[in-house]
């Protein structure tokens, strides 16, 4: 698990970068992925906000219905994220 969280920061280090828009695709799959992974995780061992946190998490970056919030705001998330 510590290596997803490493891998997950990094993407969003990344993103900071001018990328395909592809990319942005894929890391937002990606997230999206890990964040319900950890979710279930945290939800399992009854750290029930920790488990909202990253449910929460995982629909902000789900790709299938993009909330656009622009490219500034979607850099400090990022950066928040990735922190």
């Amino acid at each position: 698990m510590k290596h997803l969280k490493l891998i997950l920061a990094a993407l969003f280090f990344l993103c900071l970068a001018n990328m395909p828009y592809g990319f942005y695709n894929l890391v937002r799959f990606v997230a999206m992925i890990a964040f319900a992974v950890y979710a279930y995780f945290y939800y399992e061992k009854k750290k029930d906000k920790l488990a909202i946190a990253f449910l929460s998490l995982a629909v902000l970056f789900q790709p299938l219905l993009p909330i656009h919030l622009g490219r500034i705001l979607w850099e400090i998330v990022d950066v928040i994220v990735a922190i």
